[in-house]
């Protein structure tokens, strides 16, 4: 008995080193400045290494283009949607980013991540969509450092979202700090649009309908609750859906749009339709011959620079100047836009634009709808 209490007593002592041990390289990792503490956009504490070379983002679809952005490099960018990528290919983040085509698409299909090929991918930090509880969940469980980023936290201000996901990666990449810079450019523009729309009696506010997706199945829009509320809103303009108040996007139908019968029909990068489909009636079976921004051609493509606009990143500064003169082009006559673009990449990440690049950004291809 006396011999079997000695063993315990041993064993009992090398667990306490070994504990002991592993709370001294604990200690030893913060005080070096191996790690960084942050909150992310669920409010969640996360713990994710100081050096972070390996990222991999989820179901966050702009982000890629962001983060390529925030680094001026895709480098670190191992993983992303198939969606995100689509929009890379057709748009001008992988002319100025090359590196970002050989990231990793197969590890996730839709919404659905196969765990074991992530794991194979061997990412420091995956960033996924705060909305994606359930994913948040299975990413923490299998032990990754996943940090949530929100679309929908600032009530789908775009200008907002864009500046709370740069002071995210401020925190997490303080080297490449850039939140003063996009925070006071961004909010320049939305004040100086707000200035000049201001005045616009609400009889003379033009009734916009923001044409989410289109197929010959189905039409959907941007009701109260989604980002082309918000856009609408901060161009001076008027949703003609914003009776509908159900989050997201919303299926509509012809008798509908009829009903509200839009001034101007702004179409996102999520449909490959564009303004010459609508014209023409080449989309299934509905004719769109009777709406007032049909009949006077003005139904637009939106932008696609470095992602679909229509969501919030950071083409979002320029892409309010170009729905404001777009929408009102005597308040805004005074805007160059293509000049404006070059300005900003210049003087908030240091890049530098050529007019045809530049230009590109407001001549999407349809082929950058892919993956929806």
């Amino acid at each position: 008995m006396r011999k079997f209490n000695k063993i315990l007593c041993l064993l009992l002592a090398v667990a306490m080193l070994l504990s002991l041990a592993g709370c001294s390289s604990s200690l030893g990792n913060a005080a070096s400045g191996k790690t960084i503490a942050i909150t992310d956009q669920n409010g969640d504490k996360v713990t994710v290494p100081k050096d972070i070379k390996r990222i991999v983002v989820c179901d966050i679809l702009p982000l890629p283009s962001v983060l390529s952005v925030f680094f001026d490099s895709a480098d670190k960018i191992v993983g992303m949607s198939e969606a995100s990528m689509s929009a890379a290919k057709n748009g001008l983040l992988s002319e100025l980013y090359p590196e970002i085509l050989k990231a990793d698409t197969k590890f996730m299909k839709g919404s659905d991540v196969n765990v074991e090929a992530l794991m194979a991918l061997k990412p420091d930090v995956v960033f996924y969509n705060a909305s994606s509880k359930a994913l948040g969940t299975q990413l923490k469980n299998a032990g990754f450092n996943a940090v949530a980023i929100s679309v929908n936290k600032w009530q789908y201000n775009s200008i907002e979202t864009l500046n709370n996901w740069i002071s995210l990666l401020n925190q997490m990449f303080p080297d490449n700090a850039k939140a003063d810079i996009v925070k006071n450019y961004s909010n320049q523009i939305y004040e100086k649009v707000q200035k000049r729309v201001a005045a616009i009696p609400e009889k003379d506010r033009a009734r916009v309908l923001f044409l989410f997706k289109y197929s010959d199945a189905s039409i959907s829009t941007s009701g109260k609750s989604f980002f082309g509320q918000w856009w609408a809103d901060a161009i001076g303009a008027v949703n003609v859906a914003s009776e509908l108040t159900t989050d997201n996007a919303l299926e509509v139908n012809m008798e509908q749009i009829y009903k509200w019968n839009p001034d101007m029909i702004f179409i996102t990068n999520f449909t490959q339709a564009q303004p010459a489909d609508l014209y023409g009636n080449t989309i299934g079976a509905y004719n769109w011959s009777g709406i007032k921004a049909v009949q006077n051609k003005k139904a637009y493509k939106m932008p696609l620079g470095m992602y679909r606009s229509y969501t919030p990143g950071v083409d979002t500064p320029v892409t309010l100047l170009w729905l404001a003169k777009t929408t009102y082009p005597e308040l805004f006559n005074d805007i160059d836009i293509t000049s404006e673009v070059k300005t900003y990449y210049k003087s908030v990440f240091g890049i530098e634009l050529t007019d045809k690049q530049a230009n590109s950004i407001f001549n999407p291809v349809s082929a950058s709808a892919s993956g929806f």
